[in-house]
């Protein structure tokens, strides 16, 4: 079985494919280019190199969200629409719970975060005990002085990941966490992969059509075109 996996939730932006259980090409880039410069790019470049050929891919895998608006919905977008041309599957992956798959073999508690802006995360907590990772509560945006009480409450060592790692840690005294090594800390398409396969093994997959972007709270400009209508509602 061949899969093809995407990120391009955050600042990096990477493509993966994945046969057999195994990776066979990772392209991973954090330059700072818009996704929809690169994307496709990474996407060809790893067919190429890989021998492959679009419609030898089986199915696809993409981080739906959370995490940055444009980055999740170009994604996703890019996703549907090379299953759409092969009529293929696809596997919905949460941002969070794929980079908990960076430390496959580990004993800890991963604690994801992504910056959401004013004070607040997008996390999930996960145990990876080895090769079995168990989720500990669902995604979530959280205030960071909230997430605190319970990574104190947790009888574990905790690595800090994602691109709001740093911002929790800076919060923290506590001893039991640490920050995830740098080229751990971020979400990657080969981890996209490995969390989609567990997926695909369940028989989750959904048609390209029903893959849709997974926001945890409404985008900047919804929120200020919300307030400036309760404004107007309220002067009328």
């Amino acid at each position: 079985m061949l899969m093809l996996s995407v990120d391009s939730s955050a600042a990096p932006a990477s493509v993966c494919l994945f046969e057999d259980g195994k990776v066979i090409a990772d392209y991973y880039l954090n330059t700072g280019f818009t996704h929809s410069q690169t994307l496709m790019a990474m996407t060809e470049s790893v067919l190429k190199i890989s021998g492959k050929s679009a419609d030898m891919i089986d199915v696809y895998a993409v981080n739906n969200g959370p995490g940055s608006f444009t980055g999740v919905r170009i994604g996703v977008s890019a996703v549907k629409g090379m299953a759409y041309a092969s009529d293929k599957p696809c596997i919905e992956v949460s941002t969070l719970q794929s980079m908990a798959y960076n430390f496959l073999g580990s004993h800890a508690v991963i604690c994801a975060c992504m910056d959401a802006r004013r004070s607040q995360v997008y996390n999930a907590l996960f145990r990876v005990n080895g090769d079995e990772i168990e989720r500990l509560c669902d995604d979530r945006a959280i205030a960071i002085e909230d997430l605190l009480p319970e990574l104190q409450a947790l009888n574990d060592e905790i690595i800090l990941v994602g691109d709001g790692a740093e911002l929790v840690f800076g919060s923290t005294d506590n001893a039991s966490v640490r920050l995830a090594a740098p080229q751990l800390r971020y979400q990657r398409a080969s981890s996209v992969a490995m969390a989609a396969l567990e997926k695909y093994n369940r028989g989750e997959s959904v048609t390209p059509a029903a893959l849709m972007p997974r926001y945890l709270r409404l985008s900047q400009a919804e929120r200020e075109r919300n307030a400036k209508k309760e404004r107007e509602g309220n002067e009328t």
